[in-house]
């Protein structure tokens, strides 16, 4: 897997499909690695030049020193597509990977033909309780947000049916760094976007998860009201909606071209 150099961070990386073809950059989720989209670049890797990555902390990227802001994350994007020779892309983030790309719309709009954000708010969850969670995982490690993950990632009858791939993920989450998963908890805590919604002027699609206890349905139609140009989705799904409902989830970034 390649590793790209950036500023102050080894990003690992994944590219599939044709680089002629319309780049897709997918960001992913607290928690998680750049393999929670293998459903969705499997299947789209038909339609467009797919590139994923590791979050900065996450997977096989190293883990700066902190503190990590919002625009740590979405500058690690730009200086990717800038290590690719990329100049514009479509974008897909879920959760923490959505609110990178809100930033990215907000900053560098000139760099993504339209954004897709899933699961996600402009604020995610309260201040202190990300400070709290932060906190926890650096005295104790990850077991115990991994132990507790399924229930807030999918709803209780998909994870009675797909068990291995629910224990998958909680796996991969134990095993990831405990400091990087920290680092980008804290910056979750300041992050706030809500001010800066208005000023996005690219497409947007919003996907919200029906079931979904962390960012809800009007966190969602929240986010459609302050940006001028946003279409929004609802999926029966729970948080991690991509995996969840991996079909329909597609067939909402095929419809990026028709926005």
């Amino acid at each position: 897997m390649p590793i790209a150099q950036l500023k102050n961070v080894a990003l690992n990386y994944e590219t599939f499909g044709d680089p002629a073809k319309p780049a897709l950059i997918f960001s992913n989720s607290l928690g998680t690695n750049y393999r929670m989209w293998q459903s969705q670049y499997d299947v789209l890797q038909q339609d467009y030049f797919i590139i994923c990555y590791d979050t900065r902390g996450h997977g096989a990227s190293s883990t700066p020193n902190p503190p990590y802001t919002l625009a740590d994350l979405g500058q690690d994007v730009i200086d990717l597509l800038d290590h690719l020779k990329i100049e514009k892309a479509f974008f897909c983030g879920i959760s923490m990977g959505g609110l990178t790309g809100q930033w990215l719309a907000i900053q560098h709009p000139e760099r993504f033909y339209r954004v897709m954000v899933c699961n996600t708010a402009a604020k995610i969850g309260q201040q202190q309780a990300w400070q709290d969670r932060a906190a926890l995982v650096r005295e104790q490690g990850l077991h115990p947000i991994a132990s507790t993950a399924a229930l807030r990632w999918f709803t209780e009858s998909f994870i009675q049916s797909n068990a291995g791939v629910v224990q998958r993920l909680a796996n991969d989450l134990e095993a990831g760094s405990a400091a990087g998963y920290a680092n980008c908890c804290e910056a979750l805590a300041k992050a706030d976007l809500r001010a800066q919604l208005k000023d996005i002027g690219i497409p947007v699609m919003i996907v919200v998860g029906t079931q979904d206890p962390v960012t809800t349905v009007l966190d969602g139609e929240y986010m459609q009201q302050q940006i001028a140009d946003a279409t929004l989705l609802e999926i029966a799904a729970s948080h991690i909606s991509n995996i969840e409902q991996p079909e329909q989830f597609n067939r909402f970034v095929q419809n990026l071209f028709q926005l």
